[in-house]
């Protein structure tokens, strides 16, 4: 195969990323927005010796699986890769791909027999509490928001979106009245020039309660007439907090670290269950609240509290996972290093109005390592000079050793940077670490006083277990976005099955 060649193709499979694969005499073609069962016209972008990238030109037979987006801009925006398919069809490619993880990473089989159905949406559209619009210029000169087109920084202008909460148009369209009226320049990266970078919004679900953050390259003092735009915000019913976050430095990153408020309160309340939390500009709040809940509840089903446990969360942002586990716990202990996040912890009315949270700033391994010698626990990886150098007279030694077990739960979707989850678990706990027992795949870790901590992964809704300060966890780890907690767990009282 060449590049520019056009060719006739039927897809058979779906690739990590969404994008449809198909072959010709044994040559793999990777195609974009393509399903299993189409047949489509693409063109060669890129030729490799046994595989290549193709553009989809047309489809010349469309799978029974493909439906019409409800989002114009799907194809070109790189937010929804898989509206074009069916919403089961969707969730059964998740789980196929937690699955080949676990086979072809995990060395594992007959997993399927194993592995429990993924927990969809009722409704998989409108659910995000959280957006963020770059702002900028068309080709025409004329000033826009919307989302970046996949894997560039052309915005396409875009309103609205088929995933965020419907009021976002109206603040979109708003904000960009008082920019045109008022002469306010969107920000340039390339040669670091303009002010207004990005449009940031929060909606509590259950609140109804509404943030907007813009964030500029300067300060609240350049936004010229801001009262102008205070007054036409606060005509959104529910508009709650309106502030400016100051990001003047030349990156990617869409926030900055100082925040000005403008009107109302720096933050929003809203729920997750019967759980109220304080959210600010900086806080990191899941941002699909429906199915957050339906997470937490299976976390706390499989923790099976009994109102006598210790539950950490780390990593903790403003307490999401902690304050719902304290609905059956009996203390709470959170480890965060982002102040900010810290504060919203402290402030949400659980945790306000308890005696049994402690919420503790700075880096984890040094946290740990403080709190496990304060009370005489240590957990480390069960390696020979671990259980070597224990000091059978020490009270902070490993003399009464345990099997603790933590689950590791394939329910959710996995995302390609946690691949390497299986590989690092074998290569700090040792090949014995993984089993396969109730069911499910199993973690066996080595503790003492018949416990020992553990806490779930990201995307892989995974249970782990902590490591000893000497020893980092992979980036990709501290990069997850889903859930990390801690709680008790001992020899007598295993994980649910």
């Amino acid at each position: 195969m060449q590049k520019n060649d056009v060719v006739k193709v039927t897809i058979e499979d779906i690739g990590v990323n969404g994008e449809g694969i198909g072959k010709i005499d044994g040559y793999t073609l990777f195609i974009k927005d393509a399903v299993i069962g189409d047949v489509v016209e693409a063109k060669i972008m890129k030729a490799k010796k046994n595989y290549g990238y193709a553009r989809m030109m047309q489809i010349i037979e469309p799978s029974k699986d493909r439906v019409e987006p409800k989002c114009k801009f799907a194809r070109q925006c790189g937010g929804c890769t898989l509206q074009h398919l069916a919403y089961e069809k969707q969730l059964e490619y998740k789980f196929n791909k937690v699955k080949n993880c676990l086979e072809r990473i995990g060395g594992l089989e007959n997993i399927e027999e194993k592995m429990e159905p993924i927990l969809g949406m009722e409704e998989p559209f409108y659910y995000r509490n959280k957006a963020q619009f770059p702002v900028g210029y068309d080709k025409e000169g004329n000033l826009i928001t919307g989302f970046y087109a996949g894997r560039t920084h052309h915005i396409i202008d875009c309103t609205h979106c088929m995933i965020q909460h419907p009021v976002n148009e109206q603040i979109l369209l708003k904000v960009l009245d008082y920019m045109k009226k008022n002469n306010i320049t969107a920000y340039d990266e390339k040669p670091h020039k303009g002010l207004v970078r990005h449009i940031v919004t929060r909606v509590g679900f259950k609140t109804g309660e509404i943030m907007v953050c813009l964030v500029v390259n300067g300060s609240k003092k350049n936004l010229r007439n801001l009262e102008m735009l205070v007054d036409s915000l606060t005509e959104v019913e529910g508009m709650t907090s309106i502030c400016v976050n100051i990001n003047k430095e030349k990156t990617n990153r869409i926030l900055g670290s100082k925040i000005e408020e403008v009107y109302g309160k720096p933050y929003i309340y809203d729920y997750i269950g019967n759980v109220k939390y304080q959210i600010g500009p900086l806080s990191f709040f899941q941002v699909n609240p429906t199915q957050t809940k339906v997470l937490y509840e299976k976390a706390m089903e499989y923790a099976d509290l009994k109102g006598e446990e210790t539950v950490w969360d780390l990593y903790c942002g403003i307490g999401t996972i902690s304050l719902f586990l304290a609905q059956k716990a009996k203390k709470v202990y959170g480890v965060e290093i982002v102040k900010e996040a810290i504060d919203d912890w402290i402030a949400a009315p659980m945790a306000t109005h308890s005696s049994g949270f402690k919420v503790l700033l700075g880096s984890l391994p040094v946290i740990c390592f403080t709190f496990s010698c304060a009370a005489n626990i240590r957990v480390e990886p069960p390696t020979r000079r671990t259980l070597e150098s224990s000091d059978a007279e020490s009270p902070a030694s490993f003399r009464a050793f345990c099997t603790g077990i933590a689950v590791l739960s394939t329910r959710s979707l996995v995302s390609s940077s946690n691949f390497a989850l299986v590989r690092f678990i074998s290569r700090c706990f040792g090949p014995s670490a993984l089993a396969v027992m109730n069911g499910r795949l199993m973690l066996v870790v080595v503790a003492v006083d018949s416990s020992f901590f553990a806490f779930s992964a990201a995307s892989f809704n995974l249970w782990r277990a902590i490591l000893s300060p000497d020893r980092s966890m992979p980036s990709a780890f501290l990069n997850s976005s889903i859930i990390h907690w801690v709680t008790r767990l001992s020899k007598s009282s295993p994980p649910r099955r």
